[in-house]
This record gives structure tokens, C-alpha cells and sequence, in this order.
């Protein structure tokens, strides 16, 4: 399920438009998730990724960035990341058709709040179960989903490290375990050719001793 979604402006995290649950309960209890958002917003810079995941106990925040613009939404973990980036990019299209010219100009907070009526109809597109399935199949543009950086939010907002800071160590982590697995494969590959050549020589040598043996 997607119960947060906010749009900032990259340069100064400021605030375009946002999206939360519309039941009294669920709205309480993302307060703490939306200050969050407000907090990595405004930790963003020229240099963060323009496709991350920052996990949060059992939800995860997914960050889009495109045309100087971060697109954000919390997700329960459960929820597809694929279809949650393949929400984002939805969003990211419409959002700069309708305002990508006033963008930089804007001053005053959530100035396009009524983006949330474009927000609500696609976020109901997505959590339905059976537009999910018909999406996941359709979706095929997105990027890899196992090449998206992975990081934690209580790094980026408690240790206060630049979120570039941290999908660069997860990518290093990820080349790492990349190598792991190359050079894993590279050995089994060697140990396999140790074992025929080892049958091959054992086999040579019972042919000569056959042949010495006769002769």
C-alpha cells in the first residue's frame, strides 16, 4: 500500500505537493513518516541518485528524482518496488506537463497542493490488485530493480550522511558482491576443469599401464 506521497523541489527540498491517507487514523500515525520526508527533502543535492530506497522498520520511502524534482512515497515493504517506481514515474511525467515551467519560480510551500486529485487516481490504480497485475505486465521501460540503491533512513537522517553518501556505499557493497560472485564462479569453473583433468590424467595412465602390462 502507498500511504505517503510528496513531491519537492530538489535545489531547496521545498515542499510542491503532497498526498497522505485520508482516514483520521492512518494520518496520525504518519506524522512521524512525513517529518521524515520533509527531513530528506531537504538533505537532497546534485549529487543523490535518481532512484534510491531508504528502509524504514516495515516501510520503505522510494525517491525518484527527474527534471530537478524528487518524487516521494512510503510504502509498506511488502509493496513491489517496481510498481512503486513505476508510480513515481507516473507522477514525475504529469506533475512537470502541468507545472514544469513554474517550477523554479514558486516560493511559497505545497504551491501545486491540488495535485493531490491527480495523485489520489493514480495511487488507487495501483494499490487495486488486479490494475497491479496488469501494470507489473505492461511496465517494461523501468530500469533494472536489483540495480536501485538501497539504503537505510535513520543513516541519512540521525547520522546525517548525504544520501549520495549512502547508495554509494550500497553500490559498493553491490559491486562487491558482484566481484564475490564472479570470482566464485571463476573458481568452481577452475576446480571443475582440476577434476577432469585429474579423471584424464588417471585415465592416460591406466591406458599406458594396461598397454606396458600386455606388451
Amino acid at each position: 500500500m502507498i500511504l505517503l506521497t510528496m513531491v519537492a523541489r530538489v535545489a531547496d527540498g521545498l515542499p510542491l505537493a503532497a498526498s497522505v491517507q485520508e482516514d483520521e487514523q492512518s494520518e496520525r500515525d504518519l506524522q512521524q513518516y512525513q517529518s521524515q520526508a520533509k527531513q530528506l527533502c531537504r538533505k537532497l543535492d546534485a549529487q543523490s541518485p535518481e532512484r534510491c530506497t531508504l528502509e524504514a522498520g516495515d516501510m520503505n520511502f522510494h525517491l525518484l528524482i527527474s527534471q530537478g524534482v524528487c518524487y516521494l512515497s512510503l510504502c509498506e515493504a511488502s509493496f513491489p518496488r517496481k510498481m512503486a517506481f513505476a508510480y513515481l514515474e507516473d507522477l514525475s511525467n504529469e506533475f512537470y506537463d502541468q507545472y514544469g515551467r513554474r517550477i523554479p519560480t514558486v516560493t511559497r510551500p505545497y504551491s501545486f497542493i491540488e495535485f493531490d486529485t491527480y495523485i489520489q487516481k493514480v495511487k488507487k490504480s495501483y494499490v487495486d490488485s488486479r490494475a497491479r497485475r496488469t501494470l507489473s505486465s505492461v511496465n517494461t521501460e523501468l530500469q533494472d530493480i536489483q540495480r536501485i540503491m538501497v539504503g537505510n533512513i535513520e543513516e541519512v537522517l540521525q547520522r546525517g550522511e548525504a544520501l549520495s553518501a549512502i547508495c554509494t556505499k550500497a553500490s559498493n557493497l553491490s559491486n562487491m558482491a558482484e566481484k564475490y560472485h564472479k570470482d566464485a564462479k571463476y573458481l568452481n569453473t577452475r576446480s571443475t576443469y582440476a577434476k577432469f583433468a585429474a579423471v584424464a590424467v588417471l585415465f592416460v595412465t591406466l591406458i599406458f599401464y594396461v598397454r606396458f602390462w600386455w606388451l
